[in-house]
């Protein structure tokens, strides 16, 4: 069963470098991928909410979702399952950007991406919420595009981000403002 899986993400991959890649997407996938490096964007968004105090709690969220995404994708299951970049295991597969430094799953990126989106989806106007969302959907799209990803770990990120979602959003509404209002 699980060399299916490895089999099926691996010819997505490949159908993805022959028959979707492009040279009028590339940049813009690059340029979006790099938005994600280290959850900046979501990083700056959140501090950005944090300012007015009609959004500080939006924003807590946003640093908490952050702050869980980067303990169980990036420092504990990452290192506990090491899954090997496609690159490292696809013979032929062309990689576009710098070779990323840690292990494939899941994905980062787009885990710390859908963490914050999300919140800022349920919270915000739709008109602002849906560009969230949008982003955090071209961003773990672009991991997958430029070859650094397996689909499994983008979906596992995406399910991962979500998760964390709800979690940030209750632990700031219950234990962080709860704790404020006693």
């Amino acid at each position: 069963m699980l060399e299916n899986l490895a089999a099926l993400d691996a010819n997505i991959v490949m159908f993805f470098q022959e028959y979707i890649r492009t040279p009028i997407l590339t940049p813009f996938l690059t340029f979006c991928t790099t938005l994600g490096n280290a959850g900046m964007i979501w990083i700056v968004i959140s501090l950005g909410l944090c300012i007015f105090p009609k959004t500080r709690k939006l924003g807590i969220m946003g640093i908490c979702a952050l702050l869980g995404s980067l303990l169980v994708n990036n420092m504990f299951l990452k290192n506990i399952i090491d899954r090997a970049r496609p690159y490292e295991v696809i013979e032929g597969l062309e990689l576009l950007i710098p070779k990323p430094v840690d292990s494939s799953f899941p994905s980062g990126h787009t885990a710390s991406s859908f963490a914050v989106a999300c919140i800022l989806f349920r919270k915000l106007p739709q008109k602002w919420g849906i560009w969230a969302l949008i982003l955090a959907i071209i961003i773990a799209f672009s991991r997958l595009y430029l070859g650094v990803h397996f689909p499994s770990d983008i979906i596992f990120g995406m399910i991962s981000g979500i998760l964390i979602s709800f979690f940030a959003q209750w632990f700031v509404e219950r234990v962080i403002y709860k704790k404020r209002e006693n």
